[in-house]
């Protein structure tokens, strides 16, 4: 008690991010019994009927149950795999950059696209990929080739989804390494080049290992949400003509829940993806655990 009351200043500045925490995370869970309910608004949470594990059964019977379990993981999958890694390529050669002025140019313009808003960004890219006068059709009829219909061919949308991703990611993801790697001993780099390190060498025996633990950490939070998928995104770069290969659970959720108000199956469906990305989350941080010193528990 004695220790808190020395620290009350700053116990009252956590206080508002604790009370929106609360109101906003914790409070809606009350909403999870709606999962194992055929839930009426008339009758609320309490009044309505249990059905128990019927919303789950149905969701897993549903005909386009493997498609949005494809769809999500592999958009999740192809963005650990090409996404995840840019940020810390690029903060490894803004490392190695010397310049300081050009340095601080580059990591500022990097961050740019991360505070243009979703809805500027899809529209950037309907009138980049437009087939009628777009930058990029225009590109490929000048080279002899026939304009594509990148928006409404479903094996276009993957691609799109994860270049995107790495165009307004790749800065700002970047910041937590290269924060990192400030803080590495600049005496390791010295006594390198005094061996004889080359810079790549410099790289990969001493700027790799010291933000392996970051990287790992990192590794371990997105695994964590391999099922979970933002449905704005999706929702805006998709269109009727490629719900084979972009709809996910997350814009399935939106449509049942919110458009169709079958508030039950969505719930129970959202309740499904939160607890498999749990266990995979505990499965990634065990593995970590036993071949790193790195994990989050």
């Amino acid at each position: 008690m004695i220790q808190i009351y020395k620290t009350r200043y700053l116990q009252l500045l956590a206080l508002p991010g604790l009370v929106y925490f609360i109101i906003f995370q914790y409070i809606p869970m009350y909403g999870i019994l709606m999962a194992f309910q055929n839930y009426k608004i008339r009758n609320g949470i309490w009044g309505s009927e249990w059905v128990w594990f019927d919303q789950f059964i149905k969701f897993f019977k549903h005909p386009y149950f493997f498609r949005l379990m494809r769809n999500t993981v592999l958009i999740n999958v192809y963005q650990i795999i090409f996404v995840f890694p840019i940020p810390i390529i690029f903060a490894l050669l803004l490392n190695e950059v010397k310049n300081k002025f050009y340095k601080r140019f580059v990591q500022t313009v990097s961050y740019l696209p991360h505070f243009i808003s979703l809805p500027a960004i899809i529209g950037m890219m309907v009138m980049m990929l437009s087939p009628n006068g777009g930058m990029v059709n225009n590109i490929i009829q000048a080279l002899g080739g026939e304009p594509i219909y990148f928006l409404t061919e479903p094996g276009w949308f993957r691609p799109l989804y994860i270049i995107s991703d790495i165009w307004t990611s790749t800065g700002w993801s970047a910041i937590i390494y290269i924060a990192a790697l400030s803080n590495v001993n600049q005496e390791l780099y010295e006594s390198a080049t005094i061996d004889g390190a080359k810079r790549w060498q410099k790289m990969i025996h001493i700027s790799v290992p010291a933000i392996s633990p970051t990287i790992i950490i990192m590794l371990l939070l997105n695994i964590g949400k391999l099922l979970s998928l933002g449905a704005e995104k999706v929702l805006l770069l998709q269109t009727p003509l490629t719900y084979e290969t972009s709809e996910v659970i997350s814009t399935f959720v939106y449509r049942r829940g919110l458009v169709y108000s079958e508030y039950s199956f969505s719930t129970a469906v959202s309740v499904f993806n939160s607890v498999i990305n749990i266990m995979l989350l505990y499965i990634a941080n065990t593995i970590a655990r036993k071949l790193t010193e790195t994990s989050l528990w």
